[in-house]
């Protein structure tokens, strides 16, 4: 019988608890790789300002790897209001997305006529929990997304945002309803501050349109929105190249 000191047998004690400790690392990293080897299918619902060609949508999609199939139901001219009531959340429920991206705001404020129209105290919270409710209902992730701002500029040269009471509604039904929250509003602001007038009106998809954008324009929101995402929804932003 070989009698081991103890010095050796503490040596074979901390190389065990080593080649366990490294076994469960590599086991965890396999699992993690394995979850993100899987397709999932991302699904876009919102206004013009989520579409393909003025938009972010595009430039937002180009972001994710080959795992991940992005669908965009975004519809010109829409509402929280008019989307839902014209039945174009139906073909975007009947998708079967893990992810459904929800962004309205614009065409909810005053002057858009009684179909569209949506009160920020009221009308669009409900509505954004209708897509909150059905999203779920599916086995989706909702995740509400603020209103990216106009482009409109003050004399002190700062944006003069108009949709803050839309942004400050979609927070609270987010924060109420447990919801992953991008606010979209709050980092376009902030970024178009930073850059200045000049280097904003760049990114119009008209020189005169200040709500829209080109394609550079749709990048750098699609930055932001990464930034975001990142934050919210890791395992999501797992997919990003």
């Amino acid at each position: 019988m070989v009698i081991k000191t103890d010095a050796e047998i503490n040596y074979m004690k901390i190389l065990s608890a080593i080649i366990i400790t490294v076994a469960l690392a590599i086991s965890a990293n396999a699992s993690v790789s394995n979850v993100h080897e899987k397709s999932i299918t991302i699904v876009l619902v919102g206004d013009s300002t989520v579409t393909e060609d003025v938009g972010w949508g595009k430039a937002f999609a180009e972001r994710f790897n080959d795992k991940v199939k992005i669908i965009n139901f975004a519809k010109k001219g829409s509402s929280s209001k008019s989307f839902y009531n014209l039945k174009y959340f139906v073909p975007a429920l009947k998708a079967k997305p893990d992810y459904i991206f929800i962004q309205f705001g614009h065409n909810g404020q005053p002057g858009k006529g009684p179909d569209r129209e949506t009160d920020p105290d009221t009308t669009y919270r409900d509505y954004l929990k209708l897509y909150v409710n059905e999203s779920r209902e599916i086995g989706a992730m909702p995740i509400l997304v603020s209103s990216v701002t106009r482009r409109t500029f003050g004399k002190d040269g700062k944006v003069r945002p108009s949709l803050l009471p839309w942004a400050k509604a979609v927070k609270s039904v987010s924060s109420e309803m447990k919801v992953p929250f991008i606010d979209l509003h709050t980092a376009s602001v902030n970024y178009h501050n930073k850059i200045g007038e000049k280097a904003s009106m760049i990114l119009n998809a008209e020189p005169k349109d200040k709500t829209h954008l080109n394609k550079k324009g749709a990048e750098a929101i699609a930055n932001l929105l990464v930034v975001e995402l990142k934050q919210v929804t890791p395992d999501l932003a797992a997919y990003l190249k």
